[in-house]
């Protein structure tokens, strides 16, 4: 294995698997730290963590758990990956995880770049903008779990990590790999090592992966692995990347925890078209409605059913004040989880799921430990394969077109 990567969630490692395996990596996506070696013939090997919304020690934990196994594998470079929306609080997790991973590493220069431009999201004077909006007006603001009140990565990150923040901007990026190089190294002699990197086209993530040639640690959304296969392809290091893709026959059905503005376009799209079932955190909280329940309602629905608890903030919050953040989380995490797991007893054989935490729910309730990755659905999200009778698609809650669901089904099936 040349690559390791360490992903704090389980679309958010999908979505990098993507990247890696679009640029020619063969790659396979592990839930959880694996209990054996990695086949011989993968490349690149990501571990998808759930550590987003955890306390930061346990997330560093993990997060040394995953490193070392994945240094056992051999890798020469690891890769710490976090939403392109930099989802944290003002504690962590993702600034104690980088210095944990830095001082593990002993890694002196760490780039930390969310940048995904194939989804809108660039980083331009140290500050996260989702297309034309700040991170901080983009919605994210209202995130249930990880509200993000300050676009300034720089200043967001400083507050999490006793490390000083460094900062290489736009015009050096748009300069090329040497420059981008010599200004690592600049930062890295004034004493910062955690150092933000512009970037706004595709261009400049490659060109800033073919600078970081070399070093022992990466962080950033998916995008900031665009350049990095180049990088052992030239050194002659790569096969020929991934195994041919064969889609699902089946029943698909589509579920949704995500609460983001995307999200719910998607769902509101879908309603118009396919049954439609919306779970209410009060009434999965009474006990009004049941996993098993809706399992059985969803299997018995014809064409591509979607049961969604994507509600907007203002009715999250009341859920919230109500009940308790954690206990609605978990709640409804705990419901999905179950559900999932009744639908594919019950012959479902494609499963799609939007927004990280319930993506995660979802993978640790069916128990799924090791999944191919597959053709792309929409920028950011691939097929993946399970297991023998069962593909599915981990959706980030701010990704996909409008169409998402029907065309994550299609894909799943091999029909696209």
């Amino acid at each position: 294995m040349l690559l390791g990567c360490i992903g704090d969630d389980f679309t958010g490692s999908s979505d990098l698997g993507n990247t890696l395996a679009r640029e020619g990596m063969r790659v396979v996506q592990y839930t959880g730290v694996p209990d054996g070696p990695a086949d011989d013939d993968v490349e690149a090997g990501v571990i998808a963590l759930k550590t987003r919304s955890i306390p930061p020690a346990e997330a560093v934990r993990q997060s040394l758990a995953a490193l070392a196994w994945l240094r056992d594998q051999g890798c020469e470079q690891i890769v710490f990956k976090y939403c392109s929306t930099f989802d944290s609080t003002p504690e962590g997790n993702i600034g104690p995880v980088a210095e944990a991973l830095a001082d593990a590493l002993e890694a002196d220069k760490v780039i930390v770049c969310p940048a995904f431009p194939g989804t809108g999201r660039s980083v331009y004077q140290g500050h996260l903008f989702v297309r034309d909006r700040l991170l901080s007006e983009s919605g994210m603001e209202s995130h249930p779990l990880n509200p993000m009140t300050d676009p300034d990565i720089r200043r967001w990150l400083a507050r999490q990590t006793r490390l000083e923040v460094g900062h290489i901007a736009a015009p050096t990026v748009l300069a090329g790999p040497s420059p981008i190089a010599a200004a690592l190294e600049a930062e890295h002699q004034a004493g910062r090592r955690l150092i933000v990197v512009d970037a706004l086209r595709d261009a400049d993530l490659r060109a800033i992966g073919e600078a970081a040639a070399g070093l022992p640690l990466i962080t950033g959304g998916s995008g900031i692995a665009l350049g990095l296969p180049t990088n052992f392809a030239r050194r002659g290091l790569l096969g020929h990347g991934g195994r041919a893709w064969t889609g699902q026959p089946g029943p698909c059905v589509a579920l949704s925890g995500s609460c983001s503005n995307a999200t719910r376009g998607q769902v509101a799209r879908h309603a118009a078209r396919y049954p439609t079932f919306e779970v209410v955190a009060g009434d999965v909280m009474a006990g009004r409605v049941t996993p098993e329940g809706l399992a059985e309602t969803l299997l018995a629905a014809e064409g591509l059913p979607l049961a969604y608890s994507s509600a907007d903030p203002q009715t999250v919050a009341a859920a919230q004040a109500e009940f308790g953040r954690e206990a609605v989380a978990a709640a409804l995490e705990g419901f999905f989880a179950t559900l999932a797991a009744r639908l594919v007893e019950g012959g479902v054989t494609r499963l799609v799921t939007a927004g990280g935490e319930t993506s995660g729910a979802i993978v640790e309730g069916l128990a799924l430990t090791t999944l191919e990755i597959g053709p792309e659905i929409d920028p950011g999200v691939p097929a993946l394969r399970a297991g023998p009778a069962l593909t599915v698609a981990l959706k980030s809650g701010n990704f996909g077109a409008e169409d998402f669901f029907e065309k994550a089904a299609t894909v799943l099936a091999g029909d696209a």
